[in-house]
């Protein structure tokens, strides 16, 4: 497998790698280029209710495995993964389309996440609950909640099914992985290091393909005790109704539309920079980037046009060229929803300052884009963008900007940029999102919780907090 240009794309199921049953061939498309680079099958059913049984299976031996031995499992499968890098990257950014720089970073930060979870899954402590009578001995204790079925989009094709995977192992859960059918290839390098450091047989299983039928078996199989999604909103919302009919437990990332409020007092210099490099990491393909930037009248002429400049001047391109600093949009469709929703940011009185046309050639390239002054009837400030644009607007009042903050139903980040700690510890008390980077823009790693609240999810992955989300409860009352 290791020695290929990109892998033939197969299923994990019960510890063997299967080639799929199903009659649908999804095509697996270079987004810098257009070509298929490999083709798909399926799961049928039978393979589908095997992975099922095998992660129910393989549950009761592997939870009963001690939280030091699982722990020295997930660190061999750390150091697999960093061994690999370049060979992971490299199929990361064929599937994907990011820049080499970023795929790499990706495989970094995913062995972390495994050895964040080889440290944490030691330390998940009970309590003892002084007694009200005399030779009776009270205390809580954790236990894994079952195996778990965990879904991944293709944007971060292997951090993001890592945090699920190697929370899930750390805790003593067993699980059916399904990512995205985009990328694949991703997904198999994090499932073959978990196989090579000594996950067992059964415990994680790789299932991709036509996301609909695999989900509804997953979500209302008896054998399933706990989901686990990142995704769109609508998709999350059914989910959590599947998962609730059949009173799984259940995790949900959902969207974002972050906003950024920048205030007179801020270090503009600073604040351009890490919003240039944010807003345009993965061409905007991130559910955090920083989209609806309010910038104070006092600096609205400066910073716009400095984050302008600094925009048009980024380097895009193919993700294996060196030099690329932005690489294509992952799909057709993508970047045809991004370019509809700045076609009607335009037609609505939005001005466009740099960007916004499709480029000639192949492949789904994207110019990074900023509007000014869009009004919020566009699509653009109702539904996520989830590309290379930025929203600029600006505002006088800072009651103002935090209204806007809050105007849409999502909260999953928000940003500040001020230099004044009155102003963000106000601000940051006001906005409604499950996250607040002031003056600072990292989420996702692996010590913090990763979190949204309203229409952007609940639960949590990384930090303490995750693994708490593949444990459930148990009250001991014993009596000598």
């Amino acid at each position: 497998m290791w020695n290929r240009e990109y892998p033939d794309p197969q299923h994990f199921i019960a510890g063997a790698w299967q080639p799929g049953a199903a009659g649908d061939r999804h095509e697996i498309v270079d987004p810098a280029s257009g070509e298929v680079i490999a083709r798909l099958s399926g799961v049928s059913p039978a393979q589908v209710e095997e992975a099922i049984e095998a992660a129910g299976s393989a549950f009761h031996a592997w939870s009963a495995v001690p939280a030091w031995e699982r722990a020295e499992t997930l660190s061999r499968a750390a150091t697999i993964l960093r061994q690999r890098t370049d060979t992971i990257a490299r199929w990361m950014t064929l599937e994907q389309g990011k820049p080499l720089a970023e795929s790499r970073a990706e495989v970094h930060a995913a062995a972390d996440v495994f050895v964040w979870a080889a440290e944490e899954c030691k330390r998940t402590y009970g309590r003892l609950i002084p007694s009200r009578v005399k030779g009776v001995r009270q205390f809580t204790e954790f236990e894994p909640v079952g195996p778990s079925a965990l879904f991944a989009p293709w944007n971060f094709p292997l951090i993001l099914p890592t945090r699920k995977v190697a929370t899930a192992l750390a805790a003593g859960c067993t699980a059916v992985l399904k990512p995205a059918e985009q990328t694949p290839a991703s997904a198999m390098a994090l499932v073959l290091a978990c196989l090579e450091a000594g996950v067992p047989a059964g415990a994680l299983n790789l299932l991709t393909g036509d996301a609909p039928p695999i989900s509804q078996a997953l979500l209302q199989s008896r054998v399933i005790r706990k989901v686990s999604l990142t995704g769109s909103v609508a998709v999350g919302r059914q989910v959590a109704r599947l998962a609730g009919e059949h009173l799984k437990k259940c995790t949900l990332e959902l969207g974002g539309h972050a906003p950024v409020i920048i205030l007179d007092d801020c270090d503009l210099e600073h604040a351009v920079a890490t919003l240039v490099r944010t807003k345009f990491r993965n061409a905007g393909q991130v559910c955090v980037s920083p989209t609806r930037l309010l910038v104070q009248q006092g600096i609205a002429r400066q910073f716009t046009e400095r984050f302008v400049a600094a925009a048009a001047r980024l380097a895009v391109g193919p993700g294996l060229d060196e030099a690329t600093q932005m690489g294509p949009l992952a799909t057709a469709r993508r970047r045809e929803a991004v370019d509809a929703m700045v076609r009607d940011a335009q037609a609505k009185g939005g001005r466009l300052l740099t960007g916004g046309v499709v480029p000639e050639g192949s492949g789904f390239f994207y110019p990074p884009t900023v509007i000014a002054d869009t009004p919020v009837t566009a699509s653009a400030l109702r539904d996520e963008p989830f590309g290379p644009v930025a929203l600029l607007s600006t505002f006088t009042d800072v009651d103002d900007a935090v209204a806007e903050a809050n105007r849409l139903p999502l909260g999953l980040a928000a940003y500040l940029f001020t230099t004044d700690l009155k102003h963000a510890r106000d601000l940051s008390a006001g906005i409604r999102s499950g996250m607040v980077g002031i003056n600072h823009v990292a989420f996702g790693l692996p010590e913090t919780p990763m979190c949204g609240v309203r229409d952007s999810g609940y639960g949590h992955e990384g930090g303490s907090e995750g693994i708490r989300e593949y444990l459930v409860t148990k009250f001991v009352n014993e009596y000598c």
